[in-house]
This record gives structure tokens, sequence and C-alpha cells, in this order.
């Protein structure tokens, strides 16, 4: 698992908020602290929990909300679905699923991120 670590701007309905994020990787779901929502954004309760396996053998998570952000990374406007997950090391979690979603590469080597704005721009129109 590699990760790179940036600041970013979140919007949610009730405001915005600049957070550390990890683009991680070795994480399925992009994932958000419970604290770093307050004055950002209201969870949604899911009707049937999920539950994922982690990184420690024989550890589950039991992820009962979830929310749905805008960030930004260099002027570039995003969205997806967050899983609120108390205990997480950042702020936000940023997954492969997102990533594969926007098309987002990760250079580990040069510890930089990439993101094409053409790709970004005809999603968002």
């Amino acid at each position: 698992m590699l990760v790179i670590r940036r600041l970013l701007l979140f919007e949610g309905s009730l405001g915005e908020k600049t957070g550390y994020s990890l683009f991680d990787s070795g994480a399925s779901f992009s994932c958000v602290r419970p604290d770093f929502l307050e004055m950002l954004e209201t969870p949604v309760k899911m009707r049937r929990p999920i539950e994922i396996a982690t990184a420690a053998e024989g550890t589950y998570l039991h992820i009962k909300e979830r929310v749905v952000l805008d960030f930004y990374y260099n002027d570039i406007r995003l969205s997806d679905e967050f899983m609120v997950i108390p205990g997480l090391s950042e702020d936000v979690i940023l997954g492969v699923n997102t990533l594969q979603k926007w098309r987002i590469k990760l250079d580990f080597e040069h510890d930089t991120v990439i993101i094409d704005p053409k790709v970004a721009k005809a999603i968002l129109k």
C-alpha cells in the first residue's frame, strides 16, 4: 500500500473545511472521520451497514453512515461518496473507487497526484 498526503478543501451543504487527506492505493472506499464532518455535512444512515475487511487479518469495520462531499485539488472540483469511520488516522482517505472514478493517477516516485483537468470539467459541466 502506498499513500500520498495532501491538504484539500472539502464542501458540504453546511459549509467548507480544509483537511489532510490520504490518496490511498490500498483502500477500496473513500472514508471520512465523523468529527471532520462537523459544520460540513450531515451523514446519512445506511439501511444495511457495510462490513469491510481491514489490513489487520480477521478485523472488520461495520460502516453505518455515509456522506457525499465535493473536494478540490488544484482548483479542480471533484465529488464522491465517503464512508463515515471513527478513528481514521487522517481527516479523509481517498480510496481506489474515487481514484478510478476521476481517473486520478498517483506518482509515488515523485509524490505527485495527477488529475487531467479535461476529465473533471467534462464530467461536472
